[in-house]
């Protein structure tokens, strides 16, 4: 932002499928209409245990695929939909949840045949099939529902609007960390990535641009459809959509990764804005040097004009292959955001508190990025924020006062958790040398791919690639608060 257990082909690709079990669900079990009476049927657990968002998430599942089917209408702000889920039980089921934020439900159906649901908790639908679902088979989930999708506020996204934000024009979605919900019923917590296909449907001159590759797109009754699909694993929060009246590019990079760009006409003179094509070319292939092959099969950007009343947003996205950011970027911002496509898209938090790995290692880029292009070196710039932190905003903690590995829910995006976490990793840099992290750095990227990665996951291979005993450094760097001594 603004910036596992085993392996199993699904489309192709290498996922590592989210953990789950039913230990937190109830401890009897259950004979279910139709099932054999040998075999016990139990619920998932309404949610995986985040420290952060405990109740976000399900047990019992693993989702393989989304295919989400809305139509908006930005002159009603409401949304209407249909979310088909593909996945396979981890236990024998009786009854599931997922997770939806207030919207309503008109119907659900599970393997073709209708279901029992209930809405219990703030975002949960426990969905109750005929049928017993039977551990390690497939099984679908087609779920109607509408509604106006609230936008969502409070401390933890500085103290911003985020999730479905209603523009001028249209919408667009920014869902991180916990705002998927409020616009598709999904397993939503990072460790579950799935392959998606988004379809919109939108009034006959609104675009409506989404994740990946825009495969279709037809003309009906006075409206339009574009429908996107995203052939790499995906986590909830960085699935979006943004409805307005964009221009449309698109072109394919040196190394050949196709590019769309989307820019609200209302920015679209302007030099940053018109730059900004050209700026995540250059990111996309560049940053390859650096951190190997580009992960996904698309590339580009989404350009709002958020910065207006009543919204006033400055901030950014890494929505998957095709960062949203809610006013003309400048090139650092790019360079932040599509770093992001590896640190954080590609290879994301296996919790919550885990995201300095996003966030410091995108604040990092941008320093490198600097040091690579004329610009000061990583340690100059990083010894001036040692020196002089950046502020922080009325009501936040000081800059070293929070713990960069577990900042708490609230804090999660503190500026220290992008600059103390980039500040980590260049002193990091310093100890074990330049090729050694660079080394350390494309090892992690490459051994998490679409998958998650932890903090103590981040500093034992570190310690391995290193062969250095890093214990008290990290317990300095990402475990304590206060100002660490000098590195240099």
């Amino acid at each position: 932002m603004f910036g596992s257990d085993g392996d199993r082909p699904v489309g192709g690709v290498r996922r590592l499928p989210v953990v789950v079990g039913a230990a937190a669900a109830v401890t009897f079990g259950l004979c279910v209409p139709g099932a054999s009476a040998d075999v016990r049927y139990e619920p998932g657990a309404p949610g995986l245990g985040d420290p952060y968002f405990p109740d976000l998430g399900n047990g019992g599942y693993d989702v393989a695929r989304y295919h989400l089917k809305t139509a908006y209408d930005p002159a009603t702000d409401h949304l209407t939909g249909t979310t088909t889920i593909t996945a396979t039980a981890t236990q024998n089921l009786s009854r599931f949840n997922l997770d939806l934020f207030e919207l309503n439900v008109r119907s659900v159906r599970v393997n073709g045949h209708k279901a029992a649901f209930a809405r219990t908790g703030e975002r949960e639908l426990e969905i109750t099939p005929r049928r017993g679902l039977r551990k390690s088979r497939p099984f679908t989930v087609v779920v109607r529902y509408d509604g106006v999708p609230r936008t969502l506020g409070g401390p933890i996204v500085f103290d911003l609007p985020y999730g479905f934000l209603h523009t001028p024009d249209g919408a667009t979605v920014v869902s991180e960390p916990n705002a998927a919900s409020t616009w598709f019923p999904s397993n939503d917590n990072p460790r579950d990535k799935a392959l998606f296909t988004i379809e919109t449907t939108v009034p006959k001159g609104l675009k409506a641009i989404s994740n990946g590759h825009l495969v279709k797109r037809w003309t009906a009754g006075g409206k339009e459809t574009f429908r996107w699909r995203e052939d790499r694993p995906m986590t909830t929060y960085l699935a979006t959509v943004s409805i307005g009246r964009f221009n449309v590019s698109t072109t394919t990079t040196p190394k050949g990764v196709p590019q769309l760009d989307a820019v609200d006409p209302a920015v679209a003179s302007d030099p940053d804005a018109l730059q900004t094509p050209e700026w995540t070319t250059r990111a996309t292939d560049r940053l390859a040097d650096y951190f190997g092959p580009y992960p996904f099969t698309s590339s580009g950007s989404i350009i709002e004009n958020n910065s207006v009343p009543p919204l006033n947003i400055e901030n950014a996205l890494e929505t998957q292959t095709r960062p949203t950011y809610q006013k003309h970027p400048i090139e650092k911002g790019v360079v932040h955001e599509m770093s992001h496509q590896w640190f954080g898209n590609s290879v994301s938090p296996g919790r919550w508190k885990d995201v300095w790995l996003n966030e410091g290692y995108a604040l990092w880029t941008e320093k490198y990025w600097a040091e690579k292009h004329g610009g000061p070196s990583a340690q100059e710039a990083f010894e001036q924020i040692y020196a002089d932190p950046p502020p922080m905003p009325p009501g936040r903690p000081a800059f070293w006062d929070v713990v960069t590995a577990d900042p708490g829910r609230d804090q999660m995006f503190h500026r220290s958790i992008y600059f103390r976490g980039g500040m980590a990793l260049q002193a990091l840099r310093h100890r074990i040398g330049d090729d050694l992290f660079m080394k350390l750095t494309r090892t992690w990227l490459d051994e998490h791919k679409y998958g998650n990665g932890t903090t103590e996951e981040y500093e034992a291979l570190a310690e391995r690639v290193s062969g250095q005993d890093l214990g008290a450094f990290f317990t300095t760097w990402l475990h304590s608060t206060g100002k660490p001594p000098a590195w240099w």
